[in-house]
């Protein structure tokens, strides 16, 4: 991956928007947490708040951090540039376009918000 240039970062989680939604996704983290799709969702908030450790890294950057749901990003970009990405995944909007900076496989292997702090410091 390469570092990202660009000061907007694009956090796409593996979940629709709407208070439907986040309601299934709180009981699906409590009853059946292994099988819940959405690793940046569990690392960066619990079952009812965003995690402290996280919040407090995100409100300190001085980049600029857009969070979408997989449907919010379809219709805001998908349309328009075409873009098929599996989720969750982040982003950095450059020059070129939408590059990943942080993959799908590499979320899933991470266990904390520590975790994800720690790659993104390495990349941005």
């Amino acid at each position: 991956m390469k570092k990202a240039t660009s000061k907007e970062i694009i956090f796409i989680y593996n979940a629709n928007s709407g208070v439907r939604n986040a309601v299934l996704d709180s009981m699906h983290k409590v009853f059946s947490p292994s099988t819940y799709e959405c690793k940046l969702c569990d690392i960066t908030y619990g079952v009812i708040s965003e995690n402290r450790t996280w919040k407090k890294f995100r409100q300190n950057s001085p980049h600029k951090m857009v969070f979408l749901h997989k449907d919010e990003f379809a219709k805001q970009y998908a349309s328009k540039f075409g873009y098929k990405f599996e989720f969750p995944i982040v982003l950095v909007a450059g020059d070129n376009g939408l590059e990943v900076l942080i993959t799908t496989q590499e979320l899933n292997e991470l266990k904390t918000s520590q975790g994800l702090i720690r790659l993104l410091k390495e990349r941005i």
